[in-house]
């Protein structure tokens, strides 16, 4: 067969069809079927929709391989299911942001903690501290300082035993000449009159001191102490202390230094700067203090107890809350039987000893030392100013504290606690909520001096 039989027998090859005009047709197919989809599946909706079946329509896709836990596709009516969905979500949302105010309290801690790093730094002029082998110290301890900081060993009933460590504050190795100077006397002997001295350890970290193997001094015709309840509101005598270590020699210059502002801790809010002042009466605001309540900032000790059913409030602490030489105790002792040891530390005057002296129980500690109580014990926590010793990741140490040694449903008493203005709701609330106290009562007040406020409240541990 020829080429024209091929083509029809006319003797011309015919041309293919144009190419274009198939890719015109090709076109125009898929546009049709795709209008053609698009306009069924609106109509399927419309029907779904209107037709009322259900409040919403779900769907799940569960294909081959990988199967979505609930992909979910909603037509929503209006209905109650909205509502439902949205109030969830309004929920989550809600549940996000306390997360991220979490988040924010904790950025915060460490940013202070941070910086209190970087302070200490810079006081050593950016250098590590300089470290040995031997504990950290610049040199190898030698005299009594290496005997009272060496492991000893508990003699059993065959001669040995078990090494037992002397507790010494890990600050002590950066402030070694000062230890040393500390360590220096006569084993046997009279210890020296250096009170100053062992304050300044103990600020510096250096606490407990190391124990020493001499006799402190004793006053000269130190006297017979007087009788509770006297006791309570009698100036001791000047016999009951040794002088040598303050710039006053007797009560009178400290009473009349305080009065004046010259004795540090003894200018509490709302005392009148009358600590060793025991003279009963109106013109003694020291002696008057937490008799009256006054609606706001000043509690009276009656109103605090009535949080409490009666006698179950038996033991207490009172830490830097405007009463270093012991009132708070004494109005606690004499008006509700409450035995409180007040805290206190030698720093210009003899604190501790006014304290005993006056019948009451001193606790030598600083504002940054762990308390020396058992968790769970106190029946009621009083604290002031010098809580926590400056603020920030120190105070919030200091309040975990407070809660770690008061018992189930004991009572936090903050008595004129100062804050930073700015501090007190970005900070100092969030803490107190971290830290889980609950508030029964709340008050505060500025101050005269700018940008400060007072901060009074009750609250307490929860029970379990």
């Amino acid at each position: 067969m020829d080429d024209d039989d091929l083509h029809g027998g006319n003797g011309k090859n015919k041309p293919p069809p144009s190419s274009r005009r198939r890719r015109c047709y090709c076109c125009s197919g898929t546009t049709a079927a795709t209008l053609l989809m698009f306009l069924l599946t609106n109509a399927v909706s419309v029907a779904v929709v209107s037709s009322g079946a259900g409040p919403s329509l779900l769907r799940r896709y569960s294909g081959g391989g990988y199967r979505p836990a609930a992909t979910i596709v909603r037509l929503w009516d209006g209905s109650a299911a909205l509502h439902a969905d949205l109030n969830a979500t309004q929920a989550a949302l809600a549940a996000g942001r306390a997360d991220l105010a979490d988040l924010h309290a904790r950025v915060r801690t460490a940013n202070e903690l941070l910086q209190t790093l970087l302070r200490a730094m810079q006081d050593h002029g950016g250098r590590d501290l300089p470290a040995t082998p031997d504990g950290g110290w610049k040199r190898e301890p030698a005299g009594e300082l290496s005997l009272a900081v060496a492991p000893h060993h508990k003699v059993g009933v065959a001669g040995t035993g078990e090494a037992v460590f002397p507790v010494l504050g890990h600050a002590c190795v950066r402030v070694q000449d000062d230890v040393e100077r500390y360590m220096d006397y006569a084993p046997g002997g009279e210890c020296p009159s250096d009170d100053p001295l062992a304050h300044s350890l103990m600020l510096s970290g250096c606490e407990p001191l190391p124990r020493r193997r001499c006799r402190p001094r004793s006053p000269k015709g130190f006297p017979q102490p007087l009788p509770l309840p006297r006791s309570l509101w009698t100036t001791p005598p000047d016999t009951t202390v040794v002088w040598d270590a303050y710039a006053c020699k007797n009560y009178s210059c400290l009473a009349a230094a305080a009065r004046g502002g010259g004795i540090s801790g003894c200018g509490g809010d709302g005392g009148g700067g009358a600590c060793f002042d025991l003279r009963r009466g109106r013109g003694n605001k020291q002696a008057d203090r937490w008799a009256r309540d006054d609606g706001a900032l000043s509690y009276s000790i009656d109103a605090v107890l009535a949080a409490r059913p009666n006698g179950t409030v038996r033991i207490g602490l009172d830490l830097g809350g405007g009463s270093p030489t012991g009132t708070f105790a004494a109005r606690m002792l004499e008006r509700a039987r409450v035995t409180v040891l007040t805290a206190a530390v030698n720093s210009g005057a003899p604190f501790g000893s006014f304290v005993a002296s006056r019948g009451l129980v001193p606790l030598h500690v600083t504002a940054a030392h762990r308390l020396p109580l058992f968790d769970g014990t106190m029946d009621i926590v009083h604290a002031g100013r010098e809580l926590g010793g400056g603020g920030g990741v120190m105070l919030e140490f200091a309040l975990y504290d407070v809660y770690r040694v008061l018992r189930p449903g004991g009572l936090f008493w903050l008595d004129h606690f100062v804050c930073a203005a700015a501090q007190l709701n970005a900070t100092f609330v969030p803490m107190l909520d971290r830290v889980g106290f609950r508030k029964l009562r709340w008050n505060t007040a500025r101050r005269k001096e700018k940008g400060q406020w007072y901060v009074s409240a009750l609250l307490e541990k929860p029970m379990a």
